[in-house]
């Protein structure tokens, strides 16, 4: 097991809270960006208690100068090292989302997600980029979901994950002469802190029926973790990737033991872009 220097964006809560566990386990430096300094403090001491080093940058992923600062002080910490970046930062607003009714009869605030999300994924690939080209390696992974190529809570939600992966193939063009890989990453259906915690009387009987399907976010930093290690991971840069469908490729089973589902068949598959037409 080798040490990384790894940055989880968004981490507080949620996935991004367990893939940290997750990349903590394989004995990793894993940074965490959040908004609030008690959160990214309780965080950091999961990752250490899963086996990492925890670095917590306070940051609010909408303000461009704090997002640079962040980098600046990670930079600073692991003397300019940064092996793995998960794009997970995100504005997320439930109720909004499955409320019924068209995107124009809920709150305007959906297009958020398009900021945080899909342009801050830009902004912190932006900076990670300097430091993994001059290393000539890494991998840049943000979290995107079969919302990309389906209908799935509408267009905002839509919007910013179609364009997070035609972002990441993009991004896979101008970062291979210098060796390093950007993926697209679609997780399952996430069992999250605050989902477990939840009163079985108070989740739809529909969902307690499919949850015992769901993944764990660890999962989903254990199979990062082996993607970064891929031998042929530039063979893969640039293409949006099912995580379940990694899992079965790399023998890696969740944290309970089940091998998750991918939704491939009833959701959609990712989107194969056209590789670049070179001019000259």
């Amino acid at each position: 097991m080798s040490e990384k220097i790894v940055l989880v964006t968004g981490a507080t809560r949620g996935l991004g809270r367990g893939m940290a566990r997750g990349l903590a386990s394989r004995g990793h430096v894993v940074a965490i960006t959040g908004r609030d300094q008690a959160q990214l403090d309780a965080v950091v001491e999961e990752i250490e208690r899963s086996g990492g080093k925890g670095i917590p940058l306070l940051c609010d992923h909408r303000d461009d100068d704090a997002v640079e600062r962040a980098f600046a002080q990670l930079a600073e910490r692991t003397d300019g090292r940064l092996d793995l970046l998960v794009n997970n930062a995100a504005a997320v607003y439930g109720l909004d989302l499955v409320a019924p009714g068209g995107f124009w009869e809920k709150p305007l605030r959906l297009a958020d997600m398009i900021t945080i999300g899909l342009r801050s994924s830009y902004v912190a690939a932006y900076h990670a980029a300097p430091l993994m080209v001059a290393a000539g390696r890494g991998l840049i992974a943000s979290i995107s979901f079969y919302g990309a190529v389906s209908y799935f809570h509408g267009p905002a939600y839509g919007a910013a994950k179609a364009g997070t992966d035609k972002m990441t193939a993009d991004m896979a063009v101008d970062l291979a002469p210098h060796g390093v890989s950007v993926v697209s990453f679609w997780p399952g259906f996430i069992l999250t802190d605050a989902v477990k915690a939840m009163p079985p009387d108070m989740i739809p009987e529909d969902l307690r029926a499919a949850m015992p399907h769901w993944e764990t976010p660890e999962f989903s930093g254990l199979v990062l973790d082996r993607l970064a290690q891929d031998p042929d991971l530039a063979a893969l840069s640039g293409q949006a990737l099912i995580g379940a469908e990694l899992g079965e490729r790399y023998g890696i089973r969740d944290t309970d033991g089940k091998q998750p589902l991918s939704y491939r068949a009833t959701m959609g598959a990712p989107t194969p872009f056209a590789p670049p037409v070179r001019q000259g």
